[in-house]
């Protein structure tokens, strides 16, 4: 069984994988870097790294992009949860980008709804990273891209096969005879996809940094839950932790819980042991595991805590 700290993965060690998804070739994205941190992931390459294998109910991984790169349109059938890490961030939806848009800061988070085409664009001057929680062992099962993306990458000399593997022409691979590739969204389906208006997504689906601050400022702020900030049952709950809102005391988690701090440093104890967790990294609580939290350092301190529920991964819920 592995200890507290073998579930750490630093910030500096991530390993990225810049092939994993259809748009790796495609002109302005094709410089991003997909991270999986904890669970399967949705990459659809071989070469994508795993730091925790464990399945604890979701997933979590990061996308880290240089300025004006983005991730191109698709949707996902459970949870895509954000928090801008670092740099600045466009989100964007609708069947072709164009249903809304709202631009994110360092520690704001969007509870991006399920069954909507969404992307994300590095709009810093900075490389910029912003991490993710997924809902589901398996993140949904994966991603479904927007017909045009699927077509540019053909262009490009990417081709999505049926099975959900990549298989670049630049290399030399073809589809395997049994393997056909994936078939784009007819229009039928097409037109059910809904393109959400920008005044629903930020009212219900964005919680800002500086207004989590002064909620959490005396308790841990419940950011994501049924009865949270942002209403959902996506499998999992998000709170948000400052200095003012952590126990002294032990904690023993009845499910698995995920630590991922934004600003700040902290001091994670356990029986046996201590580390300083700092910004960026991850740290997973197995059920059971008694541990202390506390800032280690004077000034700001942040941190959101990701519990898994007894809750389906599945839709957003309908507002």
């Amino acid at each position: 069984m592995s200890t507290i700290d073998q579930r750490i993965v630093r910030y500096g060690e991530l390993k990225p994988c810049k092939t994993a998804f259809i748009d790796a070739h495609t002109p302005g994205s094709d410089q991003k870097e997909n991270f999986t941190i904890i669970g399967g992931g949705v990459s659809e390459s071989p070469d994508q790294h795993v730091h925790i294998t464990d399945k604890i109910g979701f997933n979590i991984g990061a996308a880290g992009q240089p300025p004006k790169c983005r991730n191109s349109l698709h949707t996902h059938t459970t949870a895509e949860v954000f928090f801008v890490l670092k740099g600045r961030w466009r989100f964007f939806w609708g069947r072709y980008g164009t249903a809304g848009e709202f631009v994110a800061e360092e520690g704001d988070i969007f509870n991006i709804p399920t069954g909507i085409f969404r992307g994300f664009e590095n709009i810093g001057t900075d490389y910029g990273m912003i991490m993710a929680v997924l809902g589901g062992d398996d993140a949904g099962g994966g991603v479904t891209w927007a017909p045009q993306v699927i077509e540019e990458a053909q262009a490009h000399g990417l081709i999505l096969g049926e099975n959900g593997v990549l298989y670049d022409s630049k290399k030399g691979q073809t589809l395997p005879h049994n393997v056909s590739p994936m078939p784009l969204l007819t229009e039928d389906v097409l037109s059910t996809i809904p393109e959400t208006p920008v005044e629903h997504v930020v009212r219900d689906y964005v919680a800002r940094y500086w207004d989590l601050m002064a909620l959490a400022a005396k308790k841990p702020a419940k950011v994501i839950g049924e009865n949270a900030l942002l209403r959902d049952k996506p499998g999992f709950e998000v709170e948000f932790l400052t200095r003012g809102s952590v126990s002294p005391d032990m904690a023993t988690p009845e499910k698995p819980t995920v630590l991922m701090p934004v600003r700040g440093h902290w001091r994670l104890s356990w029986q046996g042991g201590e580390t300083i967790l700092n910004p960026g990294d991850t740290a997973l609580m197995k059920p059971g595991e008694a541990h202390g939290l506390e800032v280690s350092m004077t000034g700001e301190a942040s941190m959101y805590r990701v519990i898994a529920t007894d809750d389906p991964a599945g839709p957003t819920w309908v507002r």
